[in-house]
């Protein structure tokens, strides 16, 4: 589903990405684990068109990202939550969750919303509040129902657990793990970045580990 080929991707001149590659197969949950400063966003939002690699391909089901533009990956079905979740301040949650849904064509809003809130339904009875007033781990679940509104083939996630309760990050896990129950090849692909795994080894097929950009090693959970 996604395939990273040996990425180079520098920030102000400064080479964050050396090499990078992984892969993540379609209906399969993968894991990037690295300290803080690896180059675990630097991928994402290389993935997600925000940073241009000078070397390497991304490729999403046989098509290079390059030749596309940013706004096109909600199109092709990839959902992007980021670590710093992203939120539109004096947005609605509910208008929070459907901006990727207004830079798709085929997405249908009602009925993508209609998947939100049946797997998280404690944000339909918030989703007139402006993001501004919702607590830090609401902000994560909202930014979670945005990834899910777009991302019906693959879902980039950004340290989702981080800086979360235990409760919450335990509900997370439980909505991210459900994601299993499609079964098949119909499955979205995920790929969760964390510091470490502690909170979704079990989830995970597979983890590849990134030092200084660079993959370290590739190991099955």
């Amino acid at each position: 589903m996604l395939a990273i080929e040996s990425l180079y991707v520098a920030i102000q001149s400064v080479q964050v990405l050396r090499g990078l590659s992984l892969t993540v197969p379609e209906g399969r949950m993968v894991g990037l684990v690295g300290r803080n400063g690896a180059g675990k966003t630097t991928l994402m939002r290389s993935v997600m068109g925000h940073l241009a690699p000078s070397q390497g391909r991304i490729v999403f089901d046989g098509q290079d990202l390059a030749t596309l533009p940013r706004h096109a990956r909600a199109a092709l079905g990839i959902g992007y939550m980021p670590e710093d979740r992203g939120l539109v301040p004096d947005l609605t949650v509910e208008e929070n969750i459907l901006v990727p849904i207004w830079a798709s064509k085929t997405l249908k809003a009602d009925a993508r919303l209609s998947f939100v809130y049946g797997v998280l339904p404690e944000l339909k009875e918030m989703r007139e509040r402006r993001a501004l007033l919702l607590s830090g781990g609401q902000q994560k679940l909202v930014a979670l129902a945005r990834a899910l509104a777009v991302g019906t083939r693959l879902l980039l996630l950004d340290e989702p657990f981080e800086g979360v309760a235990p409760a919450l990050s335990s509900r997370l896990a439980d909505v991210i793990g459900s994601l299993r129950s499609g079964g098949g090849a119909d499955r979205v692909a995920v790929l969760i970045a964390q510091s470490d795994l502690n909170h979704s080894r079990s989830l995970v097929d597979s983890e590849f580990v990134i030092e200084r950009g660079a993959n370290r090693v590739a190991a099955a959970a």
